[in-house]
């Protein structure tokens, strides 16, 4: 059995001023040669937010509700909550882990998939900032959770009650698409990424929409247009049904546990607005956020680690649970 005596929440980051929109934007893209133009028209995307990205307030409030899941059930265990892009800086929290007298943590991840994007980078990033402080803990990355029952279970009432919000009339024909974050096809990790979001899409529709077509698509792609990246794009997609005669779509964010800026700002804009454009009924479904199920799905993880690789590992879907230390497509090993 493994003993921990903290965990470690790691996200994104995001700015919280419209002074921080830049300089945010130049860490996430820096070393990428991305054109300042470019840099530009994404820092408008934020602005239409008062320049705040939700992503940092949600990582509070979901730090929060763990804590509160741990104390109602007797895990006595510090929280802690470190960033790739902007502060809380995951070296500056791996640094106070030390000062506290931190020496083995279990790290959860906002992000759900395998990959390089979704899994490998986080644990680069972990690795860097445990290399920068002297006698920093060890830090175990829990295990790739997209089908855990806890981020699957929200996915599947958050569509029921999508399609329960589109017109009585329209609501049979509606067409369900679930979305994720578009990654270059040379990206380590990419098929693997493709499979489990194919695979946790078909056991939400199957079990929130039965009847419903549906399809994955993609979004958010920021690459070069010469450069091929996962598709089909899901403004693309919606013209698709338009012309194919469709009237409603309901879309699941299949690929995001939260409402950050491609959600906010890619769906509930910009694709919403396209399917206004087009006359499509649109409802966007939550992500799971702070939903008790994935909450306590943090809690659960941590105990099935701390039990060692014997124990159960819960898992929807085709696919099965993922091992606690990912294979070398997630482009780390």
């Amino acid at each position: 059995m493994t003993s921990y005596d903290a965990l470690l929440l790691v996200s994104f980051g995001g700015p919280e001023g419209p002074q921080d929109v830049m300089p945010f934007l130049e860490n996430v893209t820096r070393g990428r040669n991305v054109p300042r133009e470019r840099l530009e028209e994404v820092a408008e995307h934020y602005r239409l937010f008062g320049g705040v990205s939700p992503i940092n307030q949600y990582c509070r409030d979901l730090k929060a509700a763990i804590e509160a899941d741990f104390a109602a059930h007797g895990l006595d265990l510090p929280v802690y909550w470190g960033n790739r892009n902007w502060d809380p800086y995951l070296t500056d929290t791996v640094r106070r882990m030390a000062r506290d007298g931190i020496r083995r943590a279990a790290a959860f991840v906002t992000s759900a998939y395998s990959g390089y994007s979704s899994c490998g980078q986080y644990v680069g990033d972990i690795a860097r900032a445990r290399a920068a402080v002297p006698d920093a803990p060890r830090i175990d990355k829990l295990r790739v959770y997209f089908n855990h029952p806890g981020f699957v279970e929200p996915f599947i009432e958050a569509t029921r009650a999508a399609l329960e919000r589109v017109p009585e009339r329209l609501r049979p024909g509606a067409h369900v698409t679930f979305t994720a974050h578009s990654v270059p096809l040379a990206q380590p990790g990419r098929e693997r990424y493709a499979a489990e979001l194919a695979d946790v899409s078909a056991y939400v529709a199957a079990q929130a929409a039965p009847g419903h077509d549906w399809r994955l698509v993609y979004q958010s792609r920021s690459g070069p247009p010469a450069q091929p990246w996962l598709e089909p794009d899901i403004c693309d997609h919606l013209a698709e049904l338009r012309a194919a005669g469709r009237e409603a779509v309901v879309v699941v964010p299949i690929g995001f546990v939260s409402d950050h800026m491609e959600v906010k700002y890619d769906l509930d804009v910009e694709a919403a607005g396209r399917a206004a454009e087009l006359g499509l009924v649109y409802e966007r479904a939550a992500t799971p956020g702070t939903h008790p199920h994935y909450v306590s799905m943090v809690r659960r993880l941590l105990l099935e680690r701390t039990a060692g690789p014997d124990a159960p590992r819960p898992a929807l879907g085709a696919l099965g649970a993922r091992p606690d230390v990912c294979p070398a497509e997630c482009g780390h090993a």
